[in-house]
């Protein structure tokens, strides 16, 4: 009550509820509820059925709020919801949210044309923003109930909600169970409360409070024992009680209907509940129905599923219920709701049938659904299958998992569709091994991996063994349409790991059969992937080759479902790839031009894990001297990575914002995050770019005068590159090396590494690395007395170039070459 008061002042407060199950979430909320003299109240349920379904709480609160009917016809819903949300959320908001439930926008309200990706996230702003124009109007309670089973998007929603009520009058309320840990603890405007047991003054008040009489001592030394201060366990525990015919109301209290001994009462609050729905004659198989359809189920589909009894013995069987409060009912049938008090209510209701029924009761539950429902199976088909999960029906269950895991990814749910194509898989291997079984598999495997890509990266060993498996399965299949982008995903996970000769030539494999196919698609991505992995390995001109082949082939609209098979736009990856390909050959007024305008792009798509690889990738152009643009570019890699829940750009933005802070001078609180983000980095199980991480940590090293840190650290790096040859960088890790040799007095073996690295940058046609080293060896020449030499050296290196003359480098070595010439 005080965070409501103080929400008054337009400061938003969270509170955090955490408790076991039937220690009293719930019971708390409704007591604020009920003390609530103004505002309005949100409340948004989360359930274990629907914890794959994206945004679950938030479609089923903006129905119940519009009041939408079964019979509505589709103005009739559109006028609803244009009835619920406030005017200054604007058209496309409206025409987003009437897309969740779905409503029909119509030419009133037409959907836009969006990536995937880019319409989830304006769908989320748009829920943003009817919170905000409800909260502009009024102070608002928002209650997430049983965050514990929410939703990936839906958590990802509450933490953009978090942030937002800060400057709003809205008490967001957040119960869950202890194994769940809510990120948001710690910020400044949230509170935790935690709910442990009571103790035996409060299990007494309780037990009288549920009486409304003082009970005899008698019983409240038994209570206190069995119940072990759970209030739920002390409600039921008294409700047993009162059934049991020993007690005897007399002047306004109770007394001892005899003596009384131990109580025939189960001991746990489990099998209490399972007591207790025993004890309710006909009203039990109802319960029994009402917990195989969830927590909370309408009237109608009951009267539907429970088609053999006769309505009126229904009806009284669910009033037995809400007399009880077992249930909770919200209007009047045929339009009434229902909903299980408690969690584990529903579950001991479910798990007093016998597995045979319980089968039998979710085989009626689907055919009832599929045919007098069919607008719930169209947009739940998650709800569908589980009804077959439970039910055996393990064709259908397959079908509708991978429905519900299209629908998901359709959204950019990636989370949740990993988990619903995984639910398929496991039932998939319930059927029979027969060809058509492989081939649903292979469907299954393909999807899966490109979801993994998102919610686990590239290199996770997860998204590896996806892929792998579907490759197996093409093999054996012979020549499904989506070898492409299988092919894609498999050799981008060997790439990221370094298995760069492993990569290329599944790339090449890649290419050659996109080719005899004439799939231009396969094509885009055979170039593509070419040039990425001889990016990686150093062989830049052949890199820029292949890529400048794939950008003019990429067609923005029939390669469009490429998109969503590789979880990033195409044309985009490829145009910065050969940014860093550009700059490495020399050409950095290209390199800068051609980066730009890919997170340009990315930012335009609205993608955000295309924006992400795009700010990753441009904070290369420190090597440039963009020193302005790295600690911009990866401050928003970091955050927008951190946001969105992407492993492996969050390790990458953290070192970046790293070498930022070394960058400004920072260099103890730069070391600490490059450390931190190279781990993250390496969690992912990605090595490439790693020797470049490692190299950046050895340079703040360097600069924080730990020169032994930084030698190791460079021996760690050229090692992995000639484990991985990822020889990109190599150039500069020798000569960064041999710089570092020549500040310890070891001005020989300095000269021998920079030959080194200059011997690979003439192989690499790497012009910039050569000017480095370069510069390095002219530098040496000069400090020997041999200028002319030096002079001649500098002289033919810095002479190539055409363009960057504004960059520190060629500023550099045309400072040391007037001197050397002077």
């Amino acid at each position: 009550m005080r965070r409501w008061q103080q929400i008054h002042t337009g400061e938003g407060r969270v509170v955090l509820i955490s408790g076991e199950p039937g220690i009293g979430k719930s019971r708390l909320v409704r007591a604020l509820q009920d003390r609530l003299a103004d505002g309005a109240v949100l409340s948004f349920y989360c359930s274990p059925i629907y914890q794959d379904t994206s945004l679950f709480p938030v479609i089923t609160q903006l129905e119940r709020i519009a009041g939408f009917r079964r019979d509505d016809t589709p103005e009739e819903r559109l006028t609803k919801l244009e009835t619920l949300v406030h005017p200054s959320i604007g058209e496309e908001a409206v025409a987003l949210l009437a897309s969740l439930m779905p409503v029909a926008g119509g030419k009133r309200y037409p959907l836009p044309d969006l990536s995937p990706q880019r319409r989830r996230e304006k769908t989320l702003e748009a829920v943003l923003a009817h919170l905000t124009a409800v909260a502009s109007k009024q102070p608002v309670l928002a209650v997430f109930e049983d965050a514990h089973w929410m939703d990936p998007t839906t958590l990802e929603l509450l933490d953009s909600v978090v942030d937002r009520v800060r400057g709003l009058p809205v008490l967001l309320l957040v119960t869950h169970r202890p194994e769940f840990a809510p990120p948001w603890g710690s910020h400044p405007h949230a509170t935790t409360l935690v709910l442990n047991r009571l103790g035996n003054r409060e299990v007494t008040a309780i037990a009288d409070y549920v009486t409304e009489k003082r009970l005899p001592r008698e019983f409240h030394d038994q209570i206190i024992g069995l119940s072990d201060g759970v209030p739920l366990f002390v409600e039921e525990l008294v409700k047993t009680l009162l059934e049991s015919g020993l007690l005897l109301e007399l002047d306004g209290e109770y007394r001892l209907h005899g003596p009384v001994g131990p109580l025939a009462i189960p001991n746990t609050l489990q099998a209490l509940l399972t007591a207790r729905l025993d004890r309710l004659g006909p009203a039990k198989e109802v319960a029994q129905i009402g917990g195989a359809l969830g927590r909370e189920f309408s009237y109608e589909v009951m009267r539907a599923v429970a088609d053999w009894l006769p309505e009126q013995r229904l009806q009284e069987a669910l009033q037995s219920l809400v007399r009880s409060e077992l249930v909770y009912c919200r209007g009047r049938p045929p339009d009434a709701v229902y909903l299980f008090k408690h969690a584990l209510l529903q579950d001991a209701a479910r798990e007093t049938l016998l597995r045979s029924g319980r089968r039998e009761l979710h085989a009626r539950i689907v055919a009832v659904l599929q045919q007098r429902f069919p607008e719930i199976a169209d947009q739940q088909p998650e709800l569908l299958a589980h009804h077959c999960t439970e039910a055996g029906l393990v064709a259908e269950a397959v079908a509708y998992w991978g429905r519900a895991g299209r629908r998901s990814a359709d959204r950019s749910a990636m989370a949740e569709a990993a988990a619903q194509y995984q639910k398929g898989l496991d039932q998939l291997a319930l059927l029979p091994d027969t060809s058509e079984r492989r081939r649903r598999e292979f469907e299954f495997h393909a999807a899966l991996g490109a979801a993994l890509t998102i919610v686990k990266g590239y290199a996770a060993p997860e998204t590896g063994q996806a892929y792998t498996r579907a490759r197996e399965l093409w093999e054996e299949l012979g020549s499904p349409s989506e070898v492409s982008e299988v092919r894609f995903g498999e050799l981008h996970y060997h790439q990221l790991r370094g298995e760069l000769a492993l990569s290329l030539r599944l790339a090449e494999d890649l290419l050659r059969l996109s080719i005899q196919r004439q799939d231009s698609g396969g094509i885009v991505l055979g170039h593509g992937s070419c040039g990425g992995n001889l990016f990686y390995m150093g062989r830049f001109a052949r890199s820029r080759s292949h890529l400048e082949k794939a950008l003019p082939l990429y067609n923005p609209t029939s390669h469009r479902s490429l998109v969503d098979q590789v979880g990033l736009h195409p044309q985009v990856r490829w145009q910065a790839q050969l940014g860093l390909a550009l700059f490495s050959l020399g050409y950095s007024d290209q390199a800068v031009a051609l980066i730009n305008a890919a997170t340009a792009e990315a930012r335009r798509l609205g993608h955000l894990p295309t924006l992400a690889l795009t700010l990753g990738w441009s904070t290369l152009l420190w090597l440039i001297g963009e020193d302005a643009h790295l600690s911009e570019a990866g401050n928003e890699l970091a955050a927008v990575a951190t946001e969105r829940g992407f492993p492996q750009w969050r390790g990458f933005g953290t070192i970046y914002h790293g070498w930022a802070r070394v960058k400004n001078g920072d260099v103890a609180e730069g070391i600490s995050l490059l450390r931190s983000g190279s781990t993250a980095f390496r969690t992912t199980g990605a090595q490439v770019w790693v020797p470049h991480n490692i190299a950046l940590l050895a340079r703040a090293c360097e600069l924080g005068g730990q020169i032994d840190e930084a030698l190791t650290l460079l021996d760690e790096a050229l090692e992995i590159v000639a484990k991985t040859g990822e020889r990109w960088f190599a150039a500069e890790l020798n000569r960064q090396k041999g710089q570092l040799l020549l500040r310890l007095g070891h001005p020989e073996t300095a000269e021998e590494l920079c030959r080194k690295a200059q011997d690979i940058a003439v192989e690499q046609d790497a012009k910039l690395w050569e000017l480095r080293t370069v510069v390095s060896l002219a530098r040496l020449r000069r400090d020997q007395s041999r200028r002319a030499e030096a002079s001649d050296l500098l002289a033919r290196a810095y002479g190539w170039f055409t363009e960057g003359f504004d960059t520190p480098d060629l500023k550099e070595a045309k400072a040391l070459l007037d001197e050397l010439t002077a």
